[in-house]
């Protein structure tokens, strides 16, 4: 900011005038000034949670509208950002002869302050528009984990909410890098009951955004089978089965019962540890059914990026499992770590890096071995890593789970009867992030960055072959009410 002369001159460098975001606005509005000042350097649209942090979000969103064009930032709880990014957009092809538009099309930014269910939400509209150029995300950490944040140096705190804070992030923000991260496609099927109650997943508030129902989209669709419930959705920094998703379950449903006692971040985590005790988290051995184990649960299999698939052995002392694409979780915690040469070479793991298309698989025995995380060096049971993942349920195991998703918990109803019952995730391509230049996520292709060592495997030549699958394959489902009409090619919007 010191090189700018004005605190207004600073802030002309994220404005975007409001004919550039909405055709109809520029009609009401139709007295408006074209802009006498060059194109901004980093123009950003804001995506605001008003719900999250207490009354952090609603707080957040009275300062940007003070700081910006307030038609440029959007509370979403009224309104999705689907729709938001569909009209502007859309105007943008309108504007695409017009320099200063384009400019801004070229440059544009986007910030999403929430949390990491937030995030994520964001994350899988932008990858379903299927944008030639999609715009970068930066994160502002108004949750209780903040993983995403955290792992791209916007740190895990809430924020301030006043202009000082905001003019420091928005500062952030335009000296920031981008950096690509892998997407993760999560597919899960089972037979309809014959009888008896419905599959369909159940939150303490809502489903994780990136997560739904589907139904037969045409008589030649493979993954919409006749008869069964199908879901898909994505993630972006983990998914979980098992006994850490059923505190995590806890914790949204005493959250829900009483809110008024969740408003600092402070009190949230500190809740959730004495949620860990009561659920018996800390003495699994005692109090958690040994049917739960996840060996018990279900048959895991893994491949490898060649499509070779194999079993992968779980210890029977594993009553959680975390599929992790960051090295963040449960607040900040890389369960993970950095594997030494030998175990590199031994085992042909791999630091882990956020695009090099494989996902971490790393097990946990009960809260204790959770707190192993703490200590330097420290990390869980590590599994494999894998290009793809898949669960298979043992028939009548149970008749419930809990799952998580990127700090999106629900319990997931499972058919006693049915062999079929199954979870798999497969890698789907990447998005764009804007991090800090200390952030801790690494890229395979940076320099600065060992890509390999005792003979780990090159992966610059890695291409995707995932993505020509089925057209469910390419989708994450968070963007359903973004329609383009036939005569404009999206693939063209930038």
């Amino acid at each position: 900011m010191d090189r700018y002369n004005t605190l207004s001159d600073f802030l002309k460098e994220f404005y975007i005038p409001t004919y550039v975001l909405s055709q109809e606005a520029e009609e009401e509005e139709e007295e408006e000034a074209l802009p006498t000042f060059q194109p901004p350097a980093s123009p950003v649209l804001v995506f605001i949670n008003s719900k999250s942090g207490g009354q952090l979000g609603g707080e957040l969103i009275l300062t940007y509208r003070s700081l910006l064009n307030h038609n440029q930032v959007f509370d979403l709880g009224q309104e999705t950002p689907d729709k938001v990014l569909r009209r502007i957009y859309l105007n943008l092809e309108r504007l695409k002869d017009d320099d200063f538009a384009r400019k801004i099309r070229e440059k544009l930014k986007i910030i999403v302050a929430g949390g990491d269910g937030t995030a994520g939400w964001l994350l899988g509209v932008v990858c379903d528009l299927k944008l030639s150029h999609p715009p970068p995300i930066a994160t502002v950490p108004l949750g209780t984990g903040n993983n995403l944040p955290f792992a791209f140096g916007w740190g895990k705190k809430n924020p301030g909410t006043d202009r000082n804070a905001v003019e420091s992030f928005l500062d952030q923000v335009l000296k920031a890098k981008e950096m690509k991260i892998d997407n993760w496609h999560i597919l899960m099927r089972m037979k309809t009951p014959k009888e008896g109650g419905s599959c369909d997943p159940v939150a303490p508030l809502e489903l994780p955004h990136s997560l739904h129902a589907f139904h037969r989209v045409s008589p030649t669709d493979e993954l919409n089978k006749e008869g069964c419930h199908t879901f898909r959705g994505g993630f972006w920094n983990y998914f979980s089965l098992g006994m850490d998703a059923q505190i995590s379950y806890a914790f949204h449903s005493e959250r829900k019962l009483h809110p008024e006692k969740f408003k600092n971040q402070l009190v949230n985590q500190s809740t959730y540890v004495k949620l860990g005790c009561t659920q018996g988290w800390f003495c699994a051995s005692l109090f958690h059914p040994a049917s739960r184990n996840i060996a018990q649960l279900a048959k895991v299999n893994i491949a490898t990026r060649n499509g070779h698939w194999h079993d992968l052995h779980i210890p029977h002392s594993i009553r959680s499992i975390v599929c992790l694409n960051l090295p963040s979780f449960s607040g900040g915690l890389n369960p993970w770590g950095t594997p030494n040469p030998r175990k590199q070479r031994d085992r042909g793991l791999t630091p882990p890096f956020v695009d090099d298309g494989l996902i971490e698989v790393v097990g946990f025995r009960n809260a204790w071995h959770g707190l192993v995380l703490l200590a330097p060096n420290g990390n869980g049971t590590r599994l494999a890593q894998a290009n793809r993942i898949r669960f298979e349920f043992h028939k009548g195991a149970t008749d419930h789970t809990f799952m998580r998703m990127d700090g999106e918990p629900w319990k997931q109803p499972l058919p006693l009867d049915d062999e079929t019952v199954m979870v798999e995730i497969s890698h789907l391509g990447q998005v764009n992030m804007l991090a800090t230049h200390d952030c801790r996520s690494r890229s395979v292709f940076d320099p600065l960055t060992p890509r390999h060592q005792d003979g780990a495997e090159e992966y610059d030549d890695y291409e995707d072959e995932s993505v020509a699958e089925g057209e469910e394959f390419r989708k994450f489902g968070a963007a359903d009410t973004f329609k383009i009409p036939d005569e404009v090619d999206i693939s063209q919007l930038s």
